[in-house]
């Protein structure tokens, strides 16, 4: 068979993924169905809310499948029935059973937001900025029964320039892995593109986020809380105390200056930002924000407020 006749399925979830899904619909190949995460409830009314895919694959007129689990034999069934050629998955949600990567002809490609062996796992992006790594990347990645151990078809590397938060590496990285595997679909839906193992010795784990990660210990590092709160923009959003309420930061940058003071200390409060003594160095807040209230800038949100002299992180 051809790669022009070729049968593509697709799963995948949260926005990440749909730019991947609209490069299979631009190429030309068939896609036979997008395998998605059930509805969940979402927003102060608990409704029901599709996925980004389902609806990306709604509009498209892509046939959407939704099954809790890939283990029931008969949710197998209906895959194999779709004849799949290749199965491109991206941020899906769900373990892909040794009888589900078996089915297509040319196996299971996963859009992988990471320079595999690092960052194996479900948070490779807000990791990477944790970590304070320079760069980051795409793999497309042969799925088998490991956490993101196959080997890899094709990456490609993007920088994480200083300041860059974890919403804005997602959206560079989305677009980065439907450009990547827009160029090797054809080599892909060949047979034509060799697998390079990882080498397992390098791996390193990105484990999914807690919210427990958000809040600020302000007798680390600076640079530490510079990234724990750009890593976590949009989610979950840094936080730390103001008197007893939780003060949410979006957005802050670290100063090499010295700080006599006890960490959480506000030393300065100006238009430019918060100053607050950490372990080492001072944290530059510049936009934050109180319950019930919206991200504000430094200048907004100091507006009829005094701070110097308070201290942060205690209740």
């Amino acid at each position: 068979m051809s790669a022009a006749a070729s049968r593509v399925a697709f799963a995948g979830t949260p926005d990440f993924a749909v730019p991947s899904l609209r490069a299979l619909l631009a190429s030309g190949h068939e896609v036979v169905a997008a395998y998605t995460q059930p509805d969940r409830p979402a927003g102060r009314g608990r409704q029901l809310r599709p996925s980004p895919v389902k609806a990306a694959a709604l509009a498209a007129g892509v046939a959407v499948r939704q099954p809790a689990s890939l283990r029931d034999p008969a949710v197998q069934a209906e895959l194999a029935a779709l004849k799949p050629d290749l199965l491109v998955v991206a941020a899906y949600g769900l373990i892909l059973p040794p009888a589900v990567l078996a089915i297509p002809r040319w196996g299971c490609v996963n859009v992988h937001a990471s320079l595999l062996p690092r960052w194996r796992g479900a948070a490779p992006i807000q990791r990477a900025i944790l970590a304070g790594d320079a760069e980051t990347g795409i793999c497309l990645m042969r799925m088998e029964a490991g956490l993101d151990t196959g080997p890899v078809y094709a990456r490609a590397a993007c920088p994480i320039p200083r300041g860059t938060t974890g919403g804005e590496l997602h959206d560079r990285l989305a677009a980065l892995g439907a450009r990547t595997l827009q160029q090797a679909l054809p080599a892909l839906l060949e047979g034509a593109l060799a697998a390079v193992p990882q080498d397992d010795r390098q791996a390193s784990y990105a484990p999914k986020l807690e919210k427990a990660e958000a809040e600020l210990d302000w007798s680390r590092s600076a640079l530490e809380l510079e990234r724990q709160v750009l890593a976590f923009n949009p989610y979950p959003v840094a936080q730390t105390r103001l008197g007893g309420q939780a003060l949410r930061v979006w957005r802050a940058r670290a100063e090499e200056r010295p700080a006599a003071e006890a960490p959480g200390s506000v030393l300065e409060a100006s238009a430019q930002g918060l100053i607050v003594a950490a372990g080492s160095g001072v944290l530059r807040l510049t936009e934050l924000q109180l319950p019930g209230g919206k991200p504000l800038p430094a200048a907004a949100f100091l507006a009829a407020r005094r701070l110097v002299g308070q201290r942060l992180g205690e209740a």
